[in-house]
């Protein structure tokens, strides 16, 4: 999937890298796609709630072991 600016928050635990996908997407456009990669097991359902209270879209998430990538676009 094409994407517009990268985070990388591999490492980090909650709420780090809800707090820094906030940010990273604030500095897009509307309709821009961010990519975030992270390994908190939690982020699936962080990432998913943030999208729904934000109005952002989650257009996909995939896991690979122990890593997780989450696309979402900027509302």
């Amino acid at each position: 999937m094409n994407f517009h600016k990268e985070l990388d928050a591999r490492g980090l635990n909650c709420p780090l890298p809800i707090l820094k996908a906030k940010k990273a997407l604030a500095e897009i456009n509307s309709g821009d796609v961010l990519r975030v990669m992270a390994t908190d097991p939690g982020s699936v359902r962080d990432f998913q709630a943030f999208a729904r209270q934000t109005g952002n879209t989650l257009l996909e998430h995939s896991a690979n072991g122990q890593e997780f990538v989450f696309f979402l676009q900027r509302k």
